[in-house]
């Protein structure tokens, strides 16, 4: 592509209109921060958009990867058979992280509790939510979190 300079070369004016245009600083609305309301900033973002606030840095913030226990109960015996689990004495020993999709560039993988449990299920994951790990003992089987997420529980100390 050629240069702003070179298609420029030949024009009187250089893409300003006319050469009165050029005079001055009326076509521009005055010399920097000129103007009503210092014009330039009259078209602000709606409300709501306004970007106050604070975002975390990325590498502070941990990406998670969700798998509900209804696919997990679902898809055990098509696991086992594709060697992504083991069938136990009655029920399946299931690695999430060797199974969820994106897991391998998720900083952890998280088991949730939506769905039902039918079969007994050994579960290995990052994390489990509290109806995950109820759905799943309920059932006879049992959960292994790996690096569970500390959560503080509020106390109203009165």
């Amino acid at each position: 592509m050629t240069s702003k300079k070179r298609r420029q070369r030949g024009s009187r004016t250089h893409g300003g209109g006319s050469q009165k245009n050029r005079r001055g600083a009326g076509h521009r609305g005055g010399r920097g921060a000129a103007g009503r309301d210092k014009h330039e900033k009259h078209n602000h973002p709606p409300l709501g958009e306004e970007g106050s606030g604070f975002t975390r840095p990325e590498k502070a913030q941990d990406t998670v990867v969700t798998v509900d226990v209804r696919e997990l109960d679902e898809d055990a015996p098509l696991l086992a058979a594709e060697g992504l689990a083991e069938e136990t004495d009655g029920g399946y020993e299931i690695d999430a992280r060797d199974i969820v999709e994106d897991a391998d560039t998720a900083d952890r993988v998280k088991v949730l509790g939506a769905g039902q449990v039918r079969n007994e299920l050994t579960v290995i994951a990052d994390d489990f939510s509290d109806g995950a790990v109820e759905k799943i003992e309920a059932a006879g089987g049992e959960t292994e979190a790996l690096n569970p997420v500390e959560t503080e529980e509020s106390t109203d100390e009165e």
